[in-house]
This record gives C-alpha cells, structure tokens and sequence, in this order.
C-alpha cells in the first residue's frame, strides 16, 4: 500500500475548508459591472489638477479618490485570491492581470497629488483645513506629505529622478539574476552518498543535516560558488548603495540612514539603540554557541553547524481543527473579545486550509477595507503549521481591528509595526506549549525553536543591520568599497556576534553577497525590533493582564492614524529605550538556562 499523499485538485477540496470568496463578488461578472465602473470613474480624478488649494475642491478629491480606491482594493484582492487558489486557472489569472494592468493607469491618474500639494505656499494646506471642518480626518495624512517640503525637488528635477528610477534599481536586478538564474552550484553527496545538485533552495535542507560531512560540503560549495562571482557581486551591492546614498543627498538629508528611516517618523537613535544594545549583551549568544557545542558532543563548533537541531524535530500529525484548539488556548491571554474575532475568523471561513493542485505555496494575509481579512495556508499537519495558523491570524486580527476603528485613510499599518501582532500570536502559542509539554524531549525541541526564532529574527538581523550602518557610512564619507574591503567587514561582524569559542571560517566572509534584503535599504532591522515589540507586549500582557491587553488593544486599533514609534508608545512598547530588545535578550537567557541544565 502506497504511503503517497495525493495533492488533490481544488475542486475536489470540501467548500467548508476554503475562504468564502463570494462574499467579495458572487461571480465574474459582478466583478466585470465594477471594473468598468473603476473604468469610467477613475479619469474623473484628473478634472482636479491645478485646484486642489481650495478646501472644497480638495476634500471633494479626496472623498473621490477614497471610492476610487475601495472600489480598485476589492476587484485587487478578488482577481489575486482567485488566481492564487490555482495558478493553473487561466480564467482568474486573466482577471488579474487585467486588474494589475489598470492600477498603472489609476496610479498614473492620480499621480499629480502629492507634487501639487507640495508646490503651495506655506499655511495653504492648514487654512484649507481650518476653513473646511470635514478636513480635518485628513490633516495628519496630509501633515505626512507636507513633511517631505524640504527633500522635495523641482518638477523638472522631480521628473528626472522618476525618469531614472528603473536605472537606480539595476543593482537590485542583477544581483538577482545572477544569483537566480545564471549562477549554478556544484553536487555534493546526500546522507545516503548519493550525489545531488546543491541550490539555493535545497540548501537551507542540506545546512541543517545531522550528517556533519553533508552540511560542511554545502556550506563549503554554495560560498565558494559565490566568491567566483565576489568582485562582481561586490560591484553590484556597493553601486546599490551608492545609488542610496546620491538620493538621499539630493533629497537634502543628512545621511542615507536618516532619508530611510524619517519619513516614518522615526528617530535614527532608534536604529543605534538597536545595535547598541545587542552588542551590550552579545554575551548571551556566544553562551549559546557554546550550549550548542557541548549539546551536539563537538570538539570545535564551526559556523556550518549553527543551523542543525539540537533535538531532532518529534514526528507530529496534528489535525487542523486541534491546531485550532491549541492556538485558542495560547491566546487566551488577549481576552474574549479577541478570541471572539479568532473563532469568527474560523466560521466564517476568512481560511483557505488546505493545499491543491496549482495552489499558490507558502502563507499569508490579505484583504482590504471592504472585505474579510483572509488568510492562505497550505496546513500539513505540522507544528509548523499551527504556529502559521497563529502568526496569519495575528495579522487578519490586526487588521480586522483596524479596518473597523479607523477610517479608510489609516486602516494600513506601517511596515514597522506589521509583524508585531503576528509574532504576539507566535510568542504566545510557543510560550504556553513548552509550559505544557510533559515529554521532555518535546520540550527541549520547543525550546529550541524559540532560541533559533530569537537569533535568526533578532541577533541575526542587527549584525546586518549593523554591516548596512558601517556600509552605507563609509560610502556617505565617499570611501571606496572592495570586495576584500566587504569580507573583512564582515568578518569581523561574525568574530564579534559568534565569540571565542566559535571557529569562523573563511566562506562565512561571503555571506553578505547573498542577502537580497541588502538591496532594500535599512529594511532588516525591523525584523529584530518587530519580535522585540512583540515580546514586551507578551511580557507585559503576562504580567499585568487585562490593563496590559487593552493597552495591546489599542496597538491593534490604531491602523496607521499616528506614527509607529507613537502608536507603540502609547500601547506600553517604548522603541526608543533599549527595553524592548533587553526584554528579549532576557527571554532568550530564560530559555538558555531551560536548555542548559
């Protein structure tokens, strides 16, 4: 008898265990009656242009443009769930490339605003607010916009860079065409001796092998593959972040730094803090590099055996409805009115379960302001499975909250705060399943994963944030950067991060031309202070409960109506102080000292 599982075709899939779309449109061709409505209505935008200093004219606008948009999120999100339920369904991927193809042209109708706004006199935009009441909802978004003034150009020179921004993105395209398409690995030997082609994707598979020889043979061909290619490699990043650092000149910043992290409000004392504070209490991961060493029985611990499992992974089936249960329970902590929205989640049907044929892969939550907030999952019956029910749910719950507290112009959250509630729903659910495993070796697994979920998401992402502040820094200062000059840098990074007792060997010099993050300028960090946040806000709910939850609550509520560092400041979450990231570092001892008995 076969032990083959079968991926079954979507049609074969019960209804009760997929989203209920057709809350959104009941069929095509409603959806077709509202995309030639978006059609017709959108040019309307335009018959604007030129007059948006006059209070009633603006606010007229910007009532248009808000049903513009609604209308434009619910065909979006209609034609990209259906596609993505079976990419193989030429039908809905038509829809959405037809969709895809008109946000150009909406984009392009409305595009005139921002400049305009920005080309009035000082105090338009105010006395506009003050004569017109209605105004007012709007005045922090356009507070936002008119806090750009001074890193605005001219419309010639405004123009120019628009012109030029496919060129700017160049490094980014080819460092991943290199290291997508063109750039091949060679065959090392599996577990069983047979020879396989090493990947990028296979190799996250081969680096955490139990077999020693398996894992050193990747590490060694995957950046040995990468150093052919380092002058070209380094060429690539260093003119990416030349790129950065001329517009961030240009704009009249001070720095690339403070042109990334400005626009949102937030302090660039933020991002030092951040790096501070780890390297204050880098002590605690060289403790765990040498618990690793001693629990995998090594002589010398190298860095090709940071990723193996301490513990092997326990076989588990765990049907979806008990996933369920299990999350429940874990998040009981938040309250009923957050379990209510969770079990509303579940009946009525924001999930598509399970995986079929031609099903998008992988996880995740979307919706918009006029719809449910749905989530994919491909359920597999792992633990792994549950703790993505948990984070997806967190981020449909978030919006869910903020859909209905906020008006359509703040109902999206900033980037900074998105990954918060989901990593709450994680800390939370992983939290109360290692205080309730009885089998010991479970338990250590879990406890395990958590400490790996803190250095890879915490640890991990300051030591590159901190390689971007020394990069960016020097090519502000107008040094040149080789590619010696980029592995010695990092180099050093791993002596510091990894202590004494861990050998750093050579090929780790290279890691940095791998990371595609790099290419998105002072991205990573919000990796670390989003778990951060998340953990003090667990902390917090554990400690103080019902005080702490409404506060939480309020985080939740909050949509995109203030700055992310004020929103989490008002909900007990101070990203200012190191406290957040001291709350984890301490989280991570805690588990330390379970592992290490």
């Amino acid at each position: 008898m076969s032990d083959v599982r079968i991926v079954k075709k979507r049609e074969e899939i019960s209804n009760e265990y997929k989203w209920d779309i057709e809350k959104v449109y009941s069929g095509i061709e409603e959806w077709e009656k509202d995309f030639l409505r978006l059609k017709e209505t959108t040019p309307k935008l335009r018959a604007f242009k030129g007059k948006l200093n006059d209070a009633k004219e603006l606010l007229a606008f910007l009532k248009l443009d808000e049903e513009i948009s609604r209308l434009a999120d619910r065909l979006t999100v209609y034609a990209f769930l259906r596609s993505d339920e079976d990419t193989t369904n030429t039908t809905f991927q038509a829809l959405k490339s037809k969709i895809e193809t008109y946000l150009a042209e909406l984009m392009a109708a409305g595009s005139f605003f921002v400049p305009e706004i920005l080309s009035y006199e000082e105090g338009t935009i105010e006395k506009a607010i003050e004569e017109l009441p209605e105004l007012k909802m709007y005045e922090f978004m356009l507070k936002k916009i008119l806090k750009r003034k001074p890193h605005t150009l001219s419309g010639e020179m405004e123009e120019l860079m628009a012109s030029v921004s496919d060129c700017l993105n160049a490094p980014s395209n080819i460092f991943s065409m290199l290291s997508n398409a063109d750039m091949t690995f060679p065959n090392i030997k599996d577990e069983e001796g047979n020879e396989v082609e090493l990947t990028e994707g296979n190799y996250s598979k081969y680096i955490k092998s139990k077999d020693r020889k398996v894992r050193e043979a990747a590490f060694k061909a995957l950046f040995g593959t990468y150093e052919k290619y380092k002058n070209t490699l380094a060429s690539s990043l260093t003119s990416s972040i030349k790129n950065f650092s001329f517009m961030s000149k240009t704009r009249k910043y001070r720095n690339s730094i403070e042109s990334s992290l400005e626009p949102n409000d937030i302090p660039v004392r933020v991002y030092e803090n951040a790096i501070e504070t780890i390297n204050k209490n880098i002590e605690s991961l060289h403790r765990y590099v040498r618990v690793k060493k001693k629990l995998l029985g090594l002589d010398e611990i190298h860095m090709y055996d940071l990723y193996v499992p301490v513990i092997d992974t326990p076989k588990t089936h765990i049907e979806f409805d008990e996933g369920v249960k299990t999350v429940k329970e874990a998040i009981k902590p938040l309250g009923e009115e957050y379990l209510k929205i969770f079990n509303e989640g579940i009946e009525k049907k924001w999930i598509d379960i399970y995986e079929n044929k031609g099903k998008r892969t992988g996880a995740y939550s979307w919706g918009c302001y006029d719809t449910m907030p749905y989530v994919l999952l491909n359920y597999n019956y792992e633990l792994n499975d549950v703790s993505t029910l948990a984070h997806e749910m967190g981020h449909s719950i978030h919006s869910y909250y903020s859909r209905k507290e906020q008006p359509y112009v703040y109902a999206d959250y900033t980037l900074f705060c998105a990954e918060v509630a989901s990593t709450v729903n994680e800390c939370l659910l992983i939290n109360y399943l290692i205080d309730n495993e009885k089998d010991e070796k479970k338990r250590l697994y879990l406890i395990n994963t958590q400490l790996e979920q803190i250095r890879t998401t915490v640890f991990r992402q300051i030591m590159f944030a901190e390689f971007e502040k020394i990069t960016h820094e020097k090519i502000d200062n107008g040094e040149p950067l080789t590619s010696e000059d980029l592995c010695s840098i990092y180099h050093d990074l791993n002596v510091k991060y990894f202590g004494k007792d861990m050998i750093i060997d050579k090929e780790i010099d290279m890691e940095w031309s791998r990371i595609p993050h790099f290419y998105r300028d002072f991205y990573v960090y919000q990796y670390a202070t989003g778990y951060s946040a998340a953990n003090s806000f667990v902390k917090n709910i554990v400690q103080e409960g019902k005080s702490a939850v409404e506060k939480y609550k309020g985080f939740l509520k909050s949509g995109g109506a203030d700055y992310p560092i004020n929103i989490l400041k008002k909900a007990g979450v101070d990203m200012t102080t190191s406290k957040p990231i001291e709350d984890t570092i301490n989280r991570f001892n805690e588990l330390l000292d379970m592992l290490d008995k």
